[in-house]
């Protein structure tokens, strides 16, 4: 049995926003039923705000599957179409408190049905045929060379295994495998000759205070805030405590429910990026 977070058991029971919209702005479809899991993600956006007012799912797979497209509903509801397509399968797992390693392609089922929704909204024909250089590599479960590639890039994978778990490429026959092998190692070869994944550098001497509240706030200017103020938003340095950052929302932030999301997404990670991988975010209400 698999060993399920209590998240996840309780959305596998009680899943939100099943279903259909009648008449919807934007539709998402991935997998095949045939193949064993399938999504259709269905979309009611407003058209002054391009926010999503609601959300719903229909899908044919196991409790991972029905509790990552639950859960990724509540997430993205309240959200703005731009805001809505940073969210990455690792969002949707974190979301939930993890997913065991042989289920993780069930997240990346929901990221791109919500990408395909986008994607859709904003002019995409519902169903692409594969095209061009785009090929099935996994026969059993009709994963192509392009979703292995971008699952690669996006989650760091590094094993046939890896690809399996978040793909299921490789899980049936497994004829697939050595073309799965392939892939990675003409991907990982390309970014090493691009210099993407150099040596780590040598650690960065400690910052003083004064240095670590001069990084942040010149983080927040530069990476965070144009971001947050493209979709309405803002953002307010309200103090920093070591290692912990506070942090306070306006506009059409304000309230979202899409917050915690933000704060782990972009507003810490870029702070881990740019001022010190211990860093902390936490958002704050209320100030005295």
């Amino acid at each position: 049995m698999w060993d399920y977070t209590e998240k996840v058991i309780e959305h596998f029971r009680n899943p939100r926003n099943v279903g259909e919209i009648k008449n919807p702005d934007a539709v998402g479809e991935v997998g095949n039923i045939i193949c064993g899991d399938a999504l259709r993600l269905t979309l009611r956006i407003d058209k002054k705000t391009d926010k999503i007012i609601d959300a719903k799912f229909q899908t044919f797979g196991c409790a991972s599957a029905i509790a990552s497209s639950s859960v990724l509903t509540e997430m993205i509801k309240g959200m703005t179409v731009n805001q809505a397509s940073k969210v990455t399968n690792k969002d949707i797992a974190d979301y939930l408190g993890g997913l065991p390693n042989e289920k993780m392609h069930c997240s990346v089922m929901g990221m791109e049905a919500l990408r395909a929704a986008i994607g859709n909204h904003k002019g995409a024909p519902l169903k692409k045929e594969i095209v061009g250089q785009e090929k099935i590599v996994c026969k059993c479960f009709s994963v192509t060379d392009k979703k292995i590639i971008s699952t690669i890039k996006e989650n760091n994978l590094k094993t046939v295994e890896q690809v399996t778990n978040y793909t299921k490429a490789g899980g049936g026959c497994g004829k697939c495998k050595s073309e799965i092998e392939k892939l990675l190692k003409e991907f990982w070869e390309k970014e090493v000759t691009k210099g993407v994944y150099q040596k780590k550098e040598p650690p960065k001497k400690k910052l003083t205070n004064l240095q670590r509240i001069s990084l942040i706030q010149d983080t927040i200017e530069r990476e965070i805030r144009p971001q947050l103020k493209a979709d309405g938003g803002d953002i307010e340095l309200v103090d920093v405590d070591r290692n912990k950052v506070y942090v306070k929302f306006s506009g059409t932030c304000l309230g979202c429910p899409a917050t915690e999301v933000t704060l782990k997404a972009l507003i810490e990670s870029k702070l881990k990026e740019f001022v010190e991988e211990d860093i902390m975010v936490e958002e704050v209400k209320e100030w005295e």
